[in-house]
């Protein structure tokens, strides 16, 4: 024990080490760069002085980097809505970005268990708890609820800890659904990361949906590409892939 300790912390302090050169490095570029430009700024028409400085130095980089999770959903989503074209649509707890931009060409409605104070023309902005909606039995032609079932239960909003509240989620979901249901969680080998959120098994994930069929299947893998119309079985050994599902209740 301890000399695995030991390495442990010779591994820790090796980083930090590695870390702090780096930062240095950086910061004494930061000086250069600042100096230099207030002897080419001839025309001060801003004040510039040190002590207002607010180092930014990890965005210099060939690529401009992004939240794969956060960046592809929504994206996805969107384009699901286009091929759609519902006259509303209904979002629970998802990305406020998503529900804020949508709005400007989709009358929506956004539900949140801790609801946005938003003011927005063709949006409405309301409290809801997915696990008991106060809503009618298919009253929805098509919703949304994207990188939220993973969290209900768990606590991490100040929802009361419920280890099947998923699942009574879900089955709202579908309670209240006439037709399209877009849907994003986390997939890969299944696993609860108290109290951040589940991972899900996506074939089995799918079989909570009993009372829709799977129109569409895309995902983000663990190192970040998006994948679109793929086999539910090539993301069943990611980590943390972010699974996009679009359901349709069955017509009985």
């Amino acid at each position: 024990m301890f000399n695995y300790l030991n390495t442990n912390f010779i591994i820790r302090f090796i980083h930090r080490l590695k870390s702090w050169k780096r930062r240095k490095k950086q910061f004494k570029k930061f000086k250069i760069d600042f100096n230099r430009f207030v002897q080419i700024d001839k025309s001060r028409r801003f004040i510039m002085d040190w002590n207002d400085c607010l180092p930014m130095m990890h965005d210099n980089s060939y690529y401009t980097t992004f939240n794969s999770h956060y960046i592809y959903h929504p994206a996805w989503a969107a384009r699901v809505l286009k091929e759609i074209a519902p006259k509303t649509h209904v979002d629970f707890s998802s990305s406020l970005h998503f529900c804020t931009i949508i709005s400007a060409f989709i009358p929506s409605v956004f539900y949140d268990y801790r609801p946005a104070v938003l003011e927005l023309s063709d949006l409405e902005s309301k409290r809801a708890n997915l696990t008991n909606l106060k809503l009618s039995d298919k009253s929805i032609e098509c919703l949304s609820c994207m990188h939220t079932i993973e969290h209900i239960g768990l606590g991490r909003y100040g929802d009361e800890l419920d280890s099947e509240g998923d699942i009574k989620a879900i089955k709202e979901l579908q309670r209240v659904a006439i037709d399209h249901i877009l849907i994003v969680v986390p997939i890969g080998i299944p696993k609860i990361y108290f109290n951040a959120h589940r991972v899900y098994d996506p074939i089995e994930f799918v079989k909570y949906f009993s009372e829709c069929d799977l129109i569409k299947f895309a995902f983000v893998d663990d190192l970040g590409n998006f994948k679109i119309d793929e086999n539910l079985e090539n993301a069943i050994n990611e980590k943390f892939a972010c699974g996009c599902f679009h359901f349709r209740k069955k017509t009985i």
